[in-house]
């Protein structure tokens, strides 16, 4: 199973350097900071944001007042030398001198290889800078515009060079202004991203598409009808995928992906898609919601990637202050098949978002008892989730309904057992789960909850009918390994 552990790398090795009164690149981590990297648990490592950014797209955010002040809620402190420019204003896929270089990749891919992780890195097919080399070399790649365009929507189109081209979209939103937008029809466009992917696994073991749906041959032609040129035949994805696993085989493609249409991608060749759906349900919505949406087929459900924070999303710490709520939420996402996504600064509660924009963020001082939390959840999920995964129903009787906020399910393994069970309310629920297991019949059974230590003895025909008794507090979990 996939746990991605999401690193911001400019503001990482900036903390790095004032930890070790030095200056910090990818090629000299210290060793230990590569051992504490290496969490229980974690098997890949993005660090995001290693690109060279664009001088032009940091000209327009500087420009751009309510985006600064936008930096300044995040850091109060601010000066204009913490405002970097965004890591998906691209100019190249070069890795920034500042951070290293390609030698400094090259030697964090070997420490991290050393440890038994891969690493991932980001690639954003949908737009470039406005001063990407494309726009002079190669400006057939791109979406054009006309002046009559220009003079009309001077917020979706800007001239570079004498050349009129649109800013990046997509079609629910305001065009974004420090970028331009790329052709997903465009056969050399295509044949430019098999070339960019190509090189990127040369670089890393895997890949963070950003905003992936937005080149699908559908959404494209919605954003950008007869503007984007004739129909392709085949999809953008399936067309990339196909001819970047041929020179690299096994490399791993994660989309970014929302509208529900992240079975689709999978189906277009990616290996994992983020899990919004879920997000959403474990936030603002309740158990039947949620456990609706674990009732998708397994090998969907192991396509995906569950979150409860990235760089886009609130800190969990903020969304869910409630701290029994979000450590049930946290129990939930690392123990569902599919990938998990940490966040670097979750474990230890941080609650300010940091704009990608900013080399720099506040101090906040660590949560002990959520760090201390997480110390135990992680190595917990790696022993759960191995084998057959089953989502299990709870029942209860007629006069207590409670059992229906109780999320269960169970983990099948080579000579390992598991069962997750989450109060996903804030009451009190009783109900009894019946375990899968009927070679548990006349014998005596003992669960140990993983991240309490507290064992319980039952009968294992007990376990089977009417099921494992449980009594949970509001947002309180179990999760059990069985012997």
């Amino acid at each position: 199973m996939t746990v991605v552990y999401e690193i911001n790398t400019l503001v990482w090795l900036g903390e790095l350097g004032g930890r070790y009164g030095r200056r910090v690149t990818l090629g000299d981590v210290p060793a230990e900071v590569w051992d504490e990297v290496a969490r229980p648990g974690v098997d890949t490592i993005w660090l995001m944001g290693v690109w060279q950014r664009s001088p032009a797209g940091l000209a327009i955010a500087l420009r751009d007042e309510p985006l600064r002040a936008s930096f300044r809620d995040a850091l109060p402190d601010l000066t204009e030398a913490d405002i970097s420019g965004s890591p998906y204003c691209v100019r190249d896929y070069v890795v920034d001198a500042t951070l290293g270089g390609a030698a400094g990749l090259a030697e964090a891919r070997s420490q991290l290889a050393a440890r038994g992780l891969r690493l991932i890195l980001d690639y954003v097919p949908n737009h470039v800078a406005p001063d990407h080399p494309w726009l002079t070399a190669r400006p057939h790649r791109l979406v054009r515009g006309t002046r009559d365009d220009l003079a009309g929507a001077p917020d979706a189109f800007v001239e570079v060079a004498g050349q009129i081209y649109a800013r990046g979209r997509d079609p629910y939103f305001a065009p974004w202004p420090d970028v331009v937008q790329l052709n997903a029809f465009n056969d050399d466009l295509r044949t430019a991203a098999v070339d960019t992917l190509t090189s990127l696994g040369d670089q890393a073991d895997g890949v963070r598409c950003d905003m992936a749906m937005l080149m699908m041959n559908d959404v494209f032609a919605k954003t950008w009808g007869d503007r984007a040129g004739p129909h392709p035949a085949e999809d953008f994805w399936p067309y990339v995928i196909e001819r970047v696993r041929a020179h690299h085989p096994d490399l791993l493609f994660v989309a970014e992906a929302y509208w529900d249409l992240e079975r689709a991608l999978q189906q277009q060749g990616f290996d994992h898609c983020y899990d919004k759906r879920l997000y959403d349900r474990l936030r603002h919505e309740d158990a039947a919601s949620t456990r609706a949406h674990l009732q998708s087929d397994p090998t969907y459900q192991h396509g995906l990637v569950r979150f409860l924070e990235n760089h886009d999303e609130p800190r969990a710490a903020a969304a869910l202050p409630d701290a029994a709520r979000h450590r049930a939420a946290a129990v939930t996402v690392a123990t569902l098949p599919g990938a998990t996504l940490w966040h670097e600064g979750q474990f230890e509660g941080r609650r300010v978002r940091l704009p990608v924009f900013l080399s720099r963020r506040t101090q906040e001082p660590a949560d002990e008892q959520l760090r201390e939390f997480y110390g135990r959840l992680l190595p917990a999920a790696a022993a759960v989730r191995e084998g057959d995964w089953r989502l299990l129903t709870a029942t209860g009787r007629p006069d207590n309904e409670t059992h229906r906020t109780l999320l269960a399910w169970s983990w099948t393994g080579p000579g390992s057992r598991h069962l997750v069970i989450v109060n996903h309310s804030d009451a009190p629920a009783q109900g009894h789960v019946p375990l899968p297991w009927p070679d548990l019949a006349a014998r005596p059974c003992r669960l140990t909850d993983l991240l309490s230590a507290q064992t319980y003895d039952r009968s294992g025909d007990d376990l089977l009918a009417p099921g494992l008794f449980v009594d949970l507090p509001a947002w309180h979990t179990h999760v059990l390994s069985l012997a």
